[in-house]
């Protein structure tokens, strides 16, 4: 089974006793303005390493090591910023970076071909490592997220980055902003993008530094940083005699609510004196992309990586420029967020739909589709599962709050409308939610906020999904460039998002440019196509089939993927064709 992940690195706080120089960027990007690189001024960029020596676990049961060695890009003066995007997925990536002339924004277009996808900047680091006799072991390139897990490198620097906290992977994100803020550093760390390196136990020293395209782009400077590496070796059944507990795996956890058993990751405790990297840890795992919490996503994703060490400060800069910065309750500089707590009472009055902003639901066309025996695993049966998506492209939130009657087995659903300054102004009836006590999902959803189709060549109906239903959570930052775009949403995962078999009320929202992955092994989240004969069809992702929700326009909310089916009753086959310029299956 092919599964596309969504990863990202975690941003935590870095205790600043060393600094560099970055970019300042802020909210308010003018049209691009095709001035030469020189004639704008950029952030000032540095590679540093906050400690000199790191130590670095391989596990004999699954041997290898990741190649955290705690170096941090550090941006001073302004903020690095790049606008990354794409029109359609007829159309390659573009990167834009945000620039200042005269202290005014510029948008400066990076030469085409400079990134393929959104998971960073590939090639940015080279890394080296020599052995105790001098001897060259390793040799090797990593990409780099300026959203990777950061913290600030001196104390009058902004408290808080206001850029998203990872570069997303969905195949069919068509937006991403990357940032290092002003006084920050981000780890170079490559996290889930990257892999393990097979080295014996023993001492090495790794040089890391950036490669000459990027210290060019960037005017960054050719000085690479030294850290001695020490590898252990060890194993489960140590960890097991020392805690009195298995490890945890990366590769064993569900989402919450979504899987029995799961368990969240635990962020990396630091390298201290008897500390052992779990085993969860040392596989510097994966998540969405979309908040601030790892267990994200709508089934089962690797963990999120470790937490970082503080960075050490470097220097201080004597003027800071002016940054724009999002007031309390603010999200990217340009609206109010609604509260996200449900309301203690369903409302009352006459329901109105007033002349405000609403969300825009659209689908992305299924991906990771396989053929599987299903969720009984039914002899004799076959099933086509798939990974779907619906986004918010904006400009409002959705937000949908359920209330129950009591006594009652599903709540009343009612959808709200907010005005610019975030002020409810009018709610409208929008179905109802229920409760699904299935293994794998255990929380209440929406009904009818999509729908599931298999269609035959000439696009009619062939196998409708069951599932109908869902609970709505921000797994996947699909396109933050979109007007009010929040880059810090806060239900990443169902256990913020969904309530409780005993709630009496719950708050669904679906944030402007975020989307609600639901992957291919959940139950539901397939057709039976044990009768359905070879040929070419189309799965259909639609969003608010029956147009119950309220949104400024209900004319895109259908995506289609197409697939050819073949082989034999038993041993079903699926071709997925590349969608346009993305050949994700």
């Amino acid at each position: 089974m092919t599964r596309r992940r969504t990863a990202r690195l975690r941003r935590t706080l870095l205790a600043g006793t060393t600094a560099i120089a970055v970019t300042a960027v802020t909210a308010g990007i003018v049209a691009a303005a095709q001035e030469p690189a020189k004639a704008a001024k950029g952030p000032e960029l540095s590679l540093v390493a906050a400690t000199t020596s790191v130590t670095l676990t391989s596990w004999k049961e699954e041997p290898g090591v990741y190649l955290d060695l705690g170096t941090y890009l550090i941006a001073e003066g302004t903020p690095l910023e790049l606008k990354v995007t794409r029109t359609s997925y007829k159309d390659p990536v573009t990167v834009t970076q945000t620039v200042y002339e005269g202290g005014k924004p510029k948008a400066r277009k990076l030469p085409t071909g400079t990134v393929k996808d959104f998971s960073g900047l590939p090639g940015f680091s080279e890394i080296t490592l020599t052995d105790k006799a001098g001897k060259k072991v390793l040799t090797r390139s990593e990409s780099f997220c300026p959203n990777n897990a950061s913290g600030r490198v001196r104390p009058d620097a902004p408290s808080t980055s206001k850029y998203p906290e990872s570069c997303p992977t969905n195949p069919f994100t068509l937006g991403s902003v990357w940032g290092v803020e002003k006084g920050w550093a981000a780890n170079t760390y490559a996290g889930s993008y990257g892999e393990p390196v097979q080295l014996p136990a023993g001492t090495y020293t790794a040089k890391v530094g950036v490669a000459k395209k990027y210290r060019d782009l960037f005017s960054i400077a050719d000085k690479a940083a030294t850290v001695k590496v020490t590898v252990v070796e060890r194993s489960y059944e140590d960890e097991e005699g020392s805690t009195g507990a298995a490890p945890r795996s990366a590769k064993s956890g569900e989402h919450a609510g979504h899987g029995a058993g799961h368990q969240a990751p635990t962020a990396h405790t630091g390298h201290g004196p008897g500390h052992a990297p779990s085993r969860a840890e040392a596989a510097a795992p994966v998540t969405s992309g979309a908040g601030p919490s790892y267990n994200v996503g709508h089934g089962p994703l690797k963990a999120a990586p470790p937490a970082l060490p503080w960075a050490l400060k470097k220097k201080q800069q004597s003027a800071l420029s002016q940054q724009a910065r999002d007031a309390g309750g603010q999200t990217d500089g340009s609206r109010q967020a609604p509260a996200l707590k449900p309301l203690s009472k369903r409302p009352a009055g006459k329901p109105s739909v007033p002349d405000v902003p609403k969300p825009d639901l659209r689908s992305l066309p299924a991906y990771g589709i396989t053929i599987s025996d299903g969720d009984q695993d039914v002899p004799g049966k076959d099933y086509l599962a798939f990974s779907a998506n619906v986004w918010n492209a904006g400009p409002a939130q959705l937000v949908v709050d359920g209330f129950r009657k009591p006594g009652k087995a599903k709540m009343d659903a009612f959808q709200y409308f907010y005005d610019a300054k975030g002020k409810q102004v009018g709610y409208t009836p929008t179905g109802t939610m229920e409760w699904d006590p299935r293994p794998g999902h255990m929380h209440w959803h929406f009904t009818d906020f999509a729908s599931y189709r298999l269609l035959k060549a000439d696009k009619k109906e062939a196998v409708r999904s069951g599932k109908e239903a869902f609970c709505l959570a921000n797994t996947d930052a699909i396109d933050y460039t979109v007007k009010n775009a929040n880059w810090h949403p806060y239900n990443t995962d169902l256990a913020t998002a969904c309530g409780e078999e005993n709630s009496i009320s719950v708050r669904e929202v679906l944030d402007v440019g975020s989307g609600d992955t639901y992957t291919q092994d959940l139950p539901g989240q397939s057709f039976d196509i044990t009768g359905v004969p070879n040929g070419t069809y189309y799965i259909q992702v639609l969003a608010n089939p029956e147009k119950r929700l309220k949104e400024t326009n209900l004319g895109n909310n259908s995506a289609l993927r197409k697939i050819v089916l073949g082989g034999q009753p038993g041993k079903r086959t699926v071709t997925v064709p590349a969608h346009d310029l993305v050949n994700a299956n």
